[in-house]
């Protein structure tokens, strides 16, 4: 009963396209956000610029932490919408599970924006709008984005006589990183926590996934996947990992423990905020490609933000998302309070981006991050995502400690996703 009260609210919701009444009539009220951590203050230094357009209302972000917003969301849902905020934050990876279990939960964004939906939506890259998409709806507008880039101590590099330009594929990084740990006592080149980010940062980037775009097939055993593995293998192999997780690989690098990362570029405020007296010691390149002159571009993490069935005020909530992440004057926003890495490749036209950066040694840094967007491929989680991963993190686990080759553990993988999900593996 709850779901088709629902529904009905919905349909009546948006017989009129949202972005053209809100064109026809003053907005005002509030409009509540559930987000988390530094997203949260990203979209708090947007407000101001956004009451100037729109004074009457008020925008309340509620800090509610990444794991909570995920388990209240979830619950909100299975409730019809009770209790739900009028914006909800969302990582792409886990969005498809919203779209598959309660697709009644959120509103189509894509026909709230009207006329207008094409050209906006158009401007994004394909790969953000992968798993936000479900036929002709889109649930959710894409916010920030992770593209991979290497971030590096100059002064660690140079002790070992590296130049980071010669670092163009992953054997080269390899041959660099033996050298860099060698010159600087007791430093790791790059650190690991035990999860699945290096592998799908990887994966990302030779095109492999773990499930077919269709979401109809495990295909984490296919040939690209196994060279991702592999890759990740080779510095494994060579020594080069820090087992650290977040906290105590942040404590590293202030420490002079940590000569680089490869991170979405994201990573940026959070590695600054951990060492500032490092300034000027740091600068980002490319992440190395597998084979010389091939794809240097993937992405891990980014959000979207969705805007729930049971808004009291949906007409504000999409002024708020048209402004603050279909703008690059909202995203730039947000680059420069948080460091939040725009999805809008027009974005990379600001001023502001080809600034030079001094904790980076001036190098205008965000040209080189956002200078990729285009190049990465589409990736989508699908609703089957923490199942796959929860199967693949002790297979993975045996890899790193050198107890797996890459192709028996993919294999292996697949066939213990395809228990977790019921879909079959692709042959």
């Amino acid at each position: 009963m709850v779901k088709l009260v629902v529904a009905a609210l919905a349909g009546a919701a948006l017989m009129a396209p949202l972005a053209a009444r809100a064109q026809e009539q003053k907005l005002s009220g509030t409009v509540t956000i559930w987000s988390w951590d530094v997203a949260a203050k990203a979209l708090e230094a947007v407000v101001p610029k956004f009451n100037e357009k729109y004074p009457d209302v008020t925008v309340k972000i509620e800090d509610v932490g990444n794991q909570p917003t995920y388990d209240r969301g979830l619950a909100g849902c299975a409730a019809g919408g009770t209790g739900m905020p009028d914006i909800y934050t969302v990582e792409n990876q886990e969005s498809e599970v919203f779209w598959a279990r309660f697709p009644e939960c959120f509103r189509d964004v894509k026909a709230m924006l009207g006329p207008d939906a094409d050209a906006l939506l158009g401007k994004f890259p394909a790969f953000k709008l992968a798993e936000l998409t479900v036929g002709e709806k889109v649930y959710a507008m894409p916010w920030d984005s992770g593209p991979i880039v290497l971030f590096y101590r100059r002064d660690m590099f140079e002790k070992a006589g590296v130049d980071v330009a010669t670092i163009e594929t992953w054997d080269d990084f390899v041959e660099a990183g033996k050298k860099i740990v060698a010159a600087n006592e007791g430093a790791k080149l790059v650190s690991t926590n035990g999860d699945t980010t290096w592998f799908r940062m990887l994966a990302n980037q030779t095109g492999c996934a773990m499930f077919d775009p269709e979401a109809q097939n495990v295909t984490i055993s296919q040939p690209a996947c196994v060279q991702a593995l592999e890759g990740v293998g080779k510095v494994a192999k060579a020594g080069l990992f820090l087992q650290a997780n977040w906290g105590e690989t942040l404590q590293a690098i202030n420490a002079d423990k940590l000569a680089a990362s490869i991170y979405g570029g994201w990573y940026e405020g959070s590695l600054r905020g951990a060492a500032p007296q490092q300034s000027g010691k740091w600068g980002i390149a490319l992440m190395p490609a597998f084979e010389k002159g091939g794809s240097r571009a993937s992405n891990l993490g980014g959000s979207a933000l969705a805007i729930p069935t049971a808004s009291q005020n949906p007409e504000a909530a999409l002024a708020f998302l048209r402004f603050a992440v279909g703008t690059p004057e909202g995203q730039i926003i947000q680059l420069k309070a948080s460091g939040l890495v725009p999805t809008l490749p027009e974005a990379i036209q600001d001023p502001y981006v080809k600034e030079p950066q001094p904790f980076w040694g001036n190098q205008p840094i965000w040209q080189t991050v956002l200078g990729t967007l285009d190049k990465i491929k589409p990736w989508r989680g699908t609703q089957y995502f923490a199942e796959a991963d929860n199967s693949f993190i002790p297979i993975f686990a045996e890899f790193m400690a050198g107890n797996l080759e890459a192709s028996a553990a993919l294999t292996q993988a697949a066939d213990e996703i395809s228990g977790a999900t019921g879909l079959p593996v692709k042959e």
